[in-house]
């Protein structure tokens, strides 16, 4: 068989406008001569009736005491009911389908509920339906416990099941269908040049996705990476191809995009700058910095340490809780909430001399001050503050020429 699985976020399944097309999607599929494996996010958004925000309300406006297990067991309910709902009008339209729940597609978990971990995939009942003619409809975002327990697997979960499927089935590709067509350059709500990608590496769009692009969770990225299985990031209300998520080494590429230095640039705002500064006749700064951050479950980020202190980054929501805790250590740091990293991306600039002038010429050019930066071999980081954000995306964005 050839196979070929498709995933449908909320947006995608929020209307009957939107239900049309992705009826389309699978016809279409099919008449290519694919089987095709379905999986589906709960319809909708916050405050739409079946969503998982809905669903997580639901609970705080009824005690917000539900343990871990039975919570899960609730937020599977809005991927079922947007299986079914499917699965009628597939069937209403003349397309053979089935439902499987994530167990029942052989989705094996650990028992960290809220945030499983996939453990191994049986397919066998996904396979035997596929070989039946039917479009096999699996609810997304959920696994099973080998004692029979539902599990959710954390924020991006429905797009890790259809990658992990993928991988287990060898498709030939996975289609994540969402309501932007493909990767773009830049959050084309605030670069308005941005222009769609047509494809990308592997590395390239996790690295965007981990930098506050949100087309596709990371973590789906890299299972298709390990088991090399393509993904297209495309629109449900479009026919167009979207980008290709793919090994870049692998495929016969144009020069232009081979050669491009800078792929993307992402953002992520709402971030607080902690300096700490080591107390005299002690050189444990970091240690006692880091380990009480670590104690207090606090999510630290964009480090940079000498030996006479510490700076770093953490989410705004978290940084008066964090500044109490420096304080009961007999430190003094000074923070300064609002401020946005933004990340220049681009599997080209390993090596390529340059690049942080050009970055750095962009932004002072607008007098943008960089209050802090890091690199990686596929990414520059700088943090400015958040009132400068939008001005340093485009910036970079005409640097680069990634309009072009």
């Amino acid at each position: 068989m050839r196979i070929l699985i498709q995933k449908f976020g909320g947006t995608s399944l929020s209307s009957d406008h939107a239900r049309d097309h992705v009826i389309r999607h699978i016809s279409r599929e099919r008449s290519n001569g694919f089987s095709v494996v379905v999986v589906v996010s709960a319809m909708g958004r916050k405050g739409d009736p079946y969503a998982t925000d809905t669903l997580l309300q639901l609970i705080r406006e009824n005690g917000d005491k539900l343990p871990a297990r039975e919570r899960d067991m609730l937020l599977g309910c809005g991927e079922v009911i947007s299986a079914a709902a499917l699965c009628s009008l597939l069937i209403a339209n003349g397309i053979p389908s089935v439902v499987l729940t994530g167990g029942q597609a052989g989705m094996l978990t650990d028992e960290q509920f809220g945030h499983a971990r996939i453990k191994e995939i049986r397919p066998e009942k996904v396979l035997n339906h596929l070989g039946a003619g039917s479009v096999v409809i699996v609810t997304g975002f959920q696994g099973s416990t080998a004692q029979g327990d539902i599990t959710t697997l954390g924020r991006g979960g429905s797009d890790t099941s259809a990658t992990a499927l993928g991988a287990a089935l060898r498709a030939e590709m996975v289609d994540i269908y969402t309501d932007v067509n493909g990767i773009l350059t830049a959050d084309p709500r605030i670069v308005e040049e941005a222009k769609p990608l047509p494809v990308v590496s592997y590395a390239e769009i996790c690295n965007m996705a981990r930098q506050g692009a949100k087309v596709i969770h990371p973590r789906a990225v890299e299972i298709a990476q390990q088991a090399k299985v393509p993904l297209r990031v495309r629109s449900t209300f479009s026919e167009e191809t979207g980008t290709l998520v793919t090994d870049l080494s692998t495929i016969k590429m144009e020069l232009s995009v081979k050669d491009r230095h800078v792929t993307g640039i992402a953002h992520v705002s709402g971030i607080t700058q902690i300096s700490v500064k080591a107390i005299k006749g002690r050189n444990d700064v970091q240690l006692q910095v880091f380990q009480s951050m670590a104690k207090h479950h606090i999510s630290v980020d964009f480090i940079n340490v000498t030996p006479s202190g510490a700076v770093y980054t953490v989410f705004d929501k978290d940084a008066e809780r964090a500044v109490r805790v420096l304080q009961d250590g007999g430190y003094a740091p000074s923070a300064i909430n609002g401020c946005a990293k933004v990340s220049v991306i681009g599997g080209g600039m390993n090596g390529e001399p340059g690049v942080m002038a050009r970055i750095v010429e962009a932004l002072t050019e607008q007098g943008i001050t960089i209050m802090q930066s890091a690199d990686s071999n596929t990414t520059i980081w700088v943090l400015v503050r958040e009132a400068d954000m939008a001005e340093a995306l485009r910036a970079l964005h005409a640097k680069f020429e990634l309009h072009r």
